[in-house]
C-alpha cells in the first residue's frame, strides 16, 4: 500500500505544479525499471526502454529515462497522460511504489478506504458533489462521455458505469436525477484492490482526473 501511514502527498497547484513533478521525474530515473516491472506487473521493454500502461481505456508507452510517454492510436479523442501533469504523477507513483493485487469483485466507498473518512468532506466536494453538479441533470452528456472512454454500463442509480482507470483498477460512477423534491447525487466507488495501490489522497486525485477528463471529452464531442 502506498503511504497508508502517511498519505499527504502535497499535489501541487498552478504555479508549484510543476516541483512535484519534477521530484517524481527525479525518482522515475532512478528506479530500476526491471524491478518496477516485476514489482508494479507493468511490461517494460528493454529494448525500446518503454513501460507499456493502460490507463483510463488507451494504452501508453512511457519511455524510460525521461517518462516521454505516447499512445497507441485508438478511438479516443482525448490522452490524459500526454496532457495532464497530475496524471504523470499518478502513473509514475504507481510505477515507483505500488504492489498489486487482483481485484476480486468488491468496492469500496472512499470512506471505506484507510484514511478514507479523514479526507472524505475534501473528496465528497472536489468529485462526488462535483459529478453530481455536473451531471445529475444532464444523464445524456454523462452516459455520452462514459460510452466514449470505453466504460461499462452497470445497474445503479439512474444511470451508472464502471471504468477501469489502469489494469485491474475499477472505479463506478453512479447518478440520482433530481426532481421538485431532491437535488441530484451521485457516489463514486473503487474495487477493493485500489488501497494496495493508491493512498486516500490519490484516489481523490484520481477523481479530479476522471472528472477533468469528462469535461474534456464532453467538449471533444461537440455535447
Amino acid at each position: 500500500m502506498i503511504n497508508s501511514a502517511n498519505p499527504s502527498l502535497n499535489y501541487a497547484k498552478n504555479n508549484k505544479e510543476r516541483m512535484p513533478w519534477e521530484h517524481y521525474l527525479n525518482e522515475f530515473k532512478e528506479m530500476d525499471p526491471i524491478k518496477t516491472s516485476k514489482r508494479s506487473g507493468v511490461p517494460y521493454n528493454m529494448e525500446t526502454c518503454e513501460f507499456t500502461v493502460d490507463f483510463m481505456g488507451t494504452t501508453y508507452h512511457i519511455h524510460y529515462p525521461d517518462f516521454h510517454v505516447t499512445h497507441i492510436q485508438d478511438n479516443s479523442v482525448y490522452y490524459p497522460l500526454e496532457d495532464n501533469n497530475y496524471a504523470k504523477i499518478l502513473v509514475n507513483r504507481y510505477l515507483l511504489n505500488a504492489a498489486p493485487i487482483s481485484h476480486n469483485g468488491d468496492f469500496l466507498a472512499y470512506r471505506e478506504v484507510p484514511w478514507g473518512e479523514v479526507y472524505y468532506q475534501q473528496f465528497y466536494g472536489r468529485c462526488i458533489g462535483r459529478l453530481a453538479r455536473k451531471y445529475g441533470n444532464n444523464i445524456e452528456a454523462f452516459e455520452k462521455v462514459m460510452e466514449s472512454l470505453g466504460a461499462k454500463k452497470v445497474k445503479a442509480g439512474d444511470s451508472a458505469y464502471e471504468l477501469e482507470l489502469m489494469k485491474d483498477l475499477y472505479i463506478r460512477f453512479i447518478l440520482w436525477q433530481g426532481d421538485d423534491e431532491f437535488s441530484p447525487s451521485s457516489q463514486i466507488l473503487f474495487s477493493s484492490n485500489f488501497p494496495a495501490s493508491f493512498s486516500a489522497e490519490d484516489l481523490a486525485v484520481v477523481g479530479d482526473i476522471c472528472l477533468n477528463t469528462f469535461g474534456k471529452v464532453e467538449k471533444l464531442i461537440n455535447l
